[in-house]
């Protein structure tokens, strides 16, 4: 199993995610933990269908960190 960095955020009415490694695979919900389980499904969906379309699995490149200011 291949992890995923993800990057949730909060938008007017909901909450919003991708994967940067992934482009084009998003995913919005009512809250954070079902804005990750949709994306944790749309993420499995698309990989598997580039599989099935023959293109190239993206490899987790993303760095994520925090900082204080």
């Amino acid at each position: 199993m291949t992890k995923y960095a993800i990057v949730i955020e909060k938008a007017e009415r909901n909450y919003s995610a991708y994967a940067p490694d992934v482009p084009g695979c998003i995913a919005t919900g009512a809250t954070v933990e079902e804005t990750r389980r949709k994306l944790m499904e749309a993420l499995t969906s698309h990989l598997e269908l580039m599989r099935k379309a023959g293109e190239r699995i993206p490899q987790p490149s993303a760095v994520t960190d925090y900082v204080r200011v």
